[in-house]
């Protein structure tokens, strides 16, 4: 096929989240006949395990490959060898793991494949998100889910009705599928419920956190070490946190 032959390409960007599930969804019943659609996925060896049978439930719904996306740097697609090589783990421009696992792995995907477009997981209620990352990270971004008015609660109703379970971080209590120990949070509600659910991983970024010198949460406006955390400390309840599915274009800066 030449250049002029060739359709235009979409990447959709999906997360293991049910927003991202439910865009590709879409895409591929607005654009499948016209586009090339390409459904993207970068593994990260810190996300639940249920995380791999939910896209192998997804991919059966939408009868569509979703491809992996890997950074050749880090073909473990471990967070936690990025933070261990990198000695840093997340700051205010941003965590270490989405940087090599996510924005480079996508950035070498780049290089091989040219994408007119890209669909990330934005739902109706982030509107206002979207707006400032079309303004100042990039303008070629489908807002699928935002122009047919589908929120993130309805994205979970869709795939309740198509029988697709939900990734077992969602009814562990959280409101998305990213890691275990997301080194992006800073509630103390997002980390207690993390010591009580996977009292492993917490122990696990509390040892890290501690040798790197990294201060993951917040209490009082104050950072402090995970294992100062005291086990009843409560910021925001769960369902009040804004909690975005990490993708590939998660916390970049200009």
């Amino acid at each position: 096929m030449t250049a002029s032959e060739r359709k235009p390409i979409i990447a959709v960007w999906f997360s293991c989240g049910a927003a991202s599930a439910v865009a590709a969804k879409l895409t591929l019943e607005q654009y499948k006949s016209s586009h090339d659609v390409r459904i993207l996925n970068n593994p990260v060896k810190e996300e639940g395990p249920d995380n791999r049978r939910f896209l192998a439930d997804v991919s059966n719904w939408l009868e569509h490959p979703i491809e992996s996306v890997v950074n050749p740097e880090w073909p473990t697609s471990s967070a936690h060898d990025v933070w261990e090589a990198e000695r840093f783990m997340s700051g205010i421009h941003g965590a270490a793991c989405t940087r090599g696992l996510k924005k480079q792995a996508r950035q070498h995907w780049e290089k091989q494949h040219h994408a007119e477009w890209h669909v990330l997981g934005f739902t109706a209620d982030e509107k206002k998100r979207f707006d400032r990352f079309v303004l100042t990270e990039r303008s070629n971004v489908l807002p699928i889910l935002i122009d047919a008015g589908i929120t993130k609660e309805k994205c979970i109703q869709i795939l309740v009705d198509a029988s697709i379970r939900l990734p077992q971080a969602y009814l562990d209590g959280f409101n998305n599928a990213n890691c275990r120990g997301c080194v992006k949070a800073e509630s103390p509600t997002y980390w207690n419920l993390t010591r009580n659910v996977y009292p492993d991983t917490f122990a696990e970024r509390a040892a890290l956190s501690r040798a790197l010198g990294v201060k993951l949460v917040r209490v009082k406006r104050k950072r402090i070490f995970l294992d100062e955390l005291a086990p009843d400390a409560k910021g925001r309840p769960m369902k009040s946190l804004v909690s975005p599915e990490c993708g590939i274009f998660c916390e970049e800066k200009p």
